[in-house]
C-alpha cells in the first residue's frame, strides 16, 4: 500500500522527516497514454522537407519519363503501341497546321500596321485562308493514319479516335509536344 507523504512540520526545531514514498501521485491511465501519444506521421520541420523533397524528385521522374515517352508514366490518352506508331508518325512529317500559332502572331502584329494601308484586312484574309490549308491537312492526316494503322495492326484491332489524335498532335508545334517528339522529320515508321 502506498503511503502519503508527511506534511511538513511548521515547528522549526524539530527534527527533520524525510519523506517516504515518490514524492508524487501515480499518474493516471489516461495521463500516461496522453503523455506517449504522437501523431503517426512526423510533423517536424525535417520530415515535412524530407516528403517535399521526396515528392518533386518523383514529381521531375514522371515528368522526364513522360517527356521520354516511357509507357509507365504515359497518361491514359497516349498509351498503347497503336499511339506510339500515330505520335512516330505525325512527329515524322511537315504539317501546316502546326505553324497556325506562328501566323496568328503575325496576323496581330499585321493588325498594329496603321487602317489606311489595308494591311490588317489582307493579313485577315490570308490566316482564313491558311486556317482553312491546316484544317484540310489535319482530315486528310487523320484519314491517312486510319488507312495505315488499319494495315498495320488489323481494321479489327484499330483502336478509336486514332485520326483525331494525329491531328490534335498535327495542330501543336513540335517543340511544344509531349511526349517529346522521338523521331527526326523525315523517319516515318515502317
Amino acid at each position: 500500500m502506498a503511503t502519503t507523504p508527511v506534511p511538513p512540520s511548521t515547528n522549526d526545531d524539530a527534527p527533520e522527516t524525510t519523506a517516504v514514498g515518490k514524492g508524487r501521485a501515480t499518474p493516471t491511465r489516461a495521463e500516461q497514454e496522453a503523455a506517449r501519444r504522437r501523431p503517426l506521421v512526423a510533423n517536424t520541420k525535417e520530415a515535412k522537407a524530407a516528403a517535399r523533397a521526396e515528392l518533386n524528385e518523383r514529381r521531375n521522374r514522371a515528368q522526364a519519363g513522360m517527356a521520354a515517352g516511357e509507357e509507365k508514366y504515359l497518361p491514359a490518352r497516349d498509351k498503347g503501341p497503336q499511339r506510339r506508331w500515330v505520335r512516330d508518325y505525325v512527329d515524322a512529317g511537315w504539317h501546316p497546321a502546326e505553324f497556325v500559332m506562328a501566323v496568328m502572331v503575325l496576323v496581330i502584329l499585321a493588325s498594329l500596321v496603321p487602317a489606311q494601308l489595308a494591311v490588317a484586312y489582307y493579313a485577315y484574309i490570308a490566316m482564313m485562308a491558311y486556317l482553312l490549308i491546316a484544317i484540310g491537312g489535319m482530315i486528310l492526316l487523320g484519314l491517312r493514319v486510319k488507312r495505315k494503322v488499319a494495315e498495320k495492326f488489323g481494321k479489327e484491332r484499330m483502336e478509336r479516335g486514332l485520326g483525331w489524335y494525329a491531328a490534335m498532335r498535327a495542330l501543336q508545334m513540335r517543340f511544344m509536344r509531349l511526349p517529346k517528339p522521338q523521331v527526326k522529320r523525315g523517319q516515318y515508321p515502317a
